[in-house]
C-alpha cells in the first residue's frame, strides 16, 4: 500500500473534508492538540480515503497568535507523520501582495520566507536542509494537472507572519521588497517541522483577498472565510486529479 498523504486545512477550505470516505475521527483534544478558537478551523483529524488514496486530513489548526507555541502549533504534523503520513499538503488563506496574482485564484508555494521569529526545531541543535521546502516534483505534477484543467494556478513566495493583526500597507511594501508574493499567518513552521521529519510537502495558498495599501484591499476574517470556500471547490477537483494519478 502506498504512503498516506496529509492535508491540513486552512480557513474557509474545511469543504474538502466532505470529500473524505471517512473511516476515523480523531478530535485534537483526544489526540492532544490544542484547540483552535478561531472561525473556520474545527479541530479534528479526518482518517479515511480521498480519490483513491489512503489519507489524513487535519480540519482546521491552530496558530502562534492564539498564544501557542512553535512547537505545540506542530503538533499535528508530527501525530500525522507517526501514523504513516510521508507526504503533506499544506494549504492555508492568504492575502496577495503581488499585483499580478488576483484575488480569489490559487498560489502554489515555489519558497516561503519564515518572518514568525521563532521555529518549531528550536531547543536543539536540527540543522534541516530547507534548499527545498516544497518539492519540485509534487509541484511539477500539480502544475500539468492545473494546465490539464485550463486553470490558473500562479507560483510565488509565501511570507508567513506571526499575525493577529493583518499588515499595514507599509509592511506589504517591505514583504514586496522581500521577494513575497503572498502573506499569511500559518504554513511556514508546519513546512518546517515536515522536512526535518523528511516528509515531502506541496504548499497551496488560496488568494482570499489583496493585502493592505493594494488596491481593493477588504481585510475581513468574515470575507477571508467566505472567498476561501468559493474557491475550495476548484481545488478539491484539482487535488482529485493530482492524488487520483500514481505517477
Amino acid at each position: 500500500m502506498s504512503e498516506a498523504i496529509g492535508l491540513v486545512l486552512g480557513s474557509g477550505l474545511g469543504s474538502l473534508a466532505d470529500q473524505v470516505d471517512v473511516r476515523e475521527t480523531v478530535a485534537f483534544s483526544k489526540a492532544g492538540l490544542p484547540v483552535s478558537t478561531v472561525p473556520g478551523h474545527e479541530g479534528a483529524f479526518l482518517l479515511g480515503s480521498f480519490a483513491g488514496r489512503e489519507v489524513v486530513v487535519m480540519r482546521g489548526r491552530v496558530h502562534l497568535y492564539e498564544g501557542h507555541s512553535a512547537q505545540a502549533l506542530t503538533q499535528g504534523v508530527r501525530w500525522m507523520h507517526e501514523r504513516g503520513v510521508g507526504s503533506l499538503i499544506l494549504t492555508n488563506a492568504a492575502g496577495s501582495v503581488n499585483a499580478g496574482f488576483e484575488a480569489g485564484a490559487w498560489m502554489m508555494l515555489s519558497d516561503h520566507l519564515n518572518l514568525t521569529g521563532t521555529s518549531p526545531l528550536e531547543g536543539a541543535p536540527q540543522f534541516v536542509d530547507l534548499s527545498e521546502v516544497y518539492s519540485e516534483s509534487w509541484r511539477d505534477r500539480l502544475r500539468r494537472k492545473a494546465e490539464a484543467r485550463g486553470m490558473n494556478l500562479y507560483e510565488g513566495v509565501y511570507a508567513g507572519l506571526r499575525g493577529p493583526q493583518y499588515e499595514t500597507p507599509a509592511e506589504v511594501r517591505m514583504l514586496r521588497m522581500l521577494g513575497a508574493d503572498a502573506v499569511g499567518m500559518s504554513t511556514v513552521l508546519e513546512a518546517i517541522q515536515a522536512r526535518a521529519l523528511g516528509m515531502q510537502v506541496l504548499g497551496l495558498s488560496c488568494l482570499t483577498n489583496w493585502a493592505a495599501g493594494m488596491p481593493g484591499a477588504q481585510l475581513d476574517h468574515h470575507d477571508v472565510v467566505e472567498t476561501g470556500q468559493r474557491a475550495a471547490a476548484e481545488m478539491v477537483a484539482l487535488l482529485k486529479d493530482l492524488l487520483g494519478d500514481p505517477a
